[in-house]
């Protein structure tokens, strides 16, 4: 069983979503401390011709919470939703996909594990992704004593894992040695190039998903999925 474990991020890059698609199941890690200055509640758009943030306002955020432990100030979502408006209402796609994005930001729930789990089920289920998703909190039993790749290796043990799956950049982090001592293969997950035409710009890559899918048929952003390889 394929297995990733990744912390809910504001409408990630397309990685995010290909080791989703990738795995049979995909733990969303909330229960782990916010990072201030992340990924968890903001991520980049096209403005122009340049990446800017786009950023979802928190209330009392802090890297001693846990991000299952903050909530979300309601009014800064109308800034989100117009900030996506403003740097796509142009683009070729914003018709079909701005009011489905603009109704996932509109979710009254006010706890940012809970708004951001709810999201990426919603952008998944759009992608055709059908991978079982769980919440790290809610659905994960764990030894919450353990650390870092001990603890992601208990994960991995509980939900009968054979392979753990993580994000290229997280090559530093784990031992394959580790791993294989405990019957699971260590994969990273290497994106291939993917370029698409953003208005008459250079090409800036590694957006949030909202930039492809503002520039692209959803059937495209699909077969996007698969331009990645195990290393």
């Amino acid at each position: 069983m394929k297995l990733a474990i990744m912390q809910p991020y504001f409408f990630p890059y397309i990685c995010y979503w290909q080791a989703i698609a990738a795995v049979d199941k995909y733990v969303v890690y909330d229960d782990v401390n916010y990072i201030k200055g992340g990924w968890v509640n903001r991520n980049r758009i096209l403005v122009g011709n340049s990446a800017k943030f786009v950023t979802l306002a928190l209330d009392k955020s802090s890297p001693y919470k846990k991000i299952n432990e903050i909530d979300i100030l309601q009014y800064g979502k109308q800034n989100a939703v117009n900030a996506i408006e403003n740097a796509y209402r142009k683009a070729p796609y914003f018709k079909e996909i701005f009011p489905f994005i603009k109704s996932i930001i509109a979710n009254q729930e006010p706890n940012l594990a809970e708004y951001l789990y709810s999201q990426i089920k919603n952008v998944a289920n759009y992608l055709n992704i059908t991978t079982k998703l769980l919440l790290s909190s809610r659905d994960v039993e764990k030894d919450s004593a353990l650390k870092g790749q001990e603890k992601v290796l208990d994960i991995c043990k509980r939900l009968g894992a054979t392979q753990y799956i993580n994000a290229i950049g997280g090559q530093e982090l784990y031992s394959a040695s580790e791993f294989e001592k405990n019957g699971i293969a260590l994969n990273f997950l290497k994106t291939h190039n993917i370029e698409y035409k953003q208005f008459d710009n250079t090409f800036v890559p590694n957006l949030s998903i909202l930039d492809a899918l503002m520039f692209n048929p959803v059937e495209n952003v699909k077969r996007m999925l698969s331009k990645m390889e195990f290393v």
